[in-house]
């Protein structure tokens, strides 16, 4: 067996896959995750913009962009994180490109991203 063949196989069978809505980049969504401190564990809610969707399947990333204060914070998630408790999506952004990298150089009002409407 190769190793490729080998690394699809235990991806396929250890990683549990489970159902999250759709969202792309553009979107707003609010990250639940658990943190560990210590004997304690909380739920941090972590609310930006999704940047890009990387990775398929069991391998799948996505990052999320928030400004704290004056100071941009990016997040890299894996989708398959049993630490992600729920995502949940606020808006629908409408942008043409699946990575919106060009969002870290814009400020305020420019850093906007139009609404969709449904």
């Amino acid at each position: 067996m190769s190793k490729k063949a080998l690394v699809k196989y235990v991806e396929e069978t250890a990683v549990v896959l489970r159902e999250f809505p759709s969202f792309k980049a553009g979107d707003t969504v609010t990250v639940h995750y658990k943190i560990k401190e210590g004997d304690k564990e909380r739920i941090q809610q972590f609310q930006g913009v999704v940047l890009k969707r990387s990775g398929e399947s069991a391998t799948q990333t996505f990052t999320v962009r928030k400004v704290s204060g004056s100071t941009g914070v990016e997040r890299i998630f894996p989708i398959s994180s049993p630490f992600i408790e729920k995502i949940e999506v606020n808006k629908h952004g409408v942008v043409r490109r699946a990575r919106i990298f060009y969002l870290r150089n814009l400020k305020g009002k420019k850093a906007r991203i139009k609404e969709k409407r449904v």
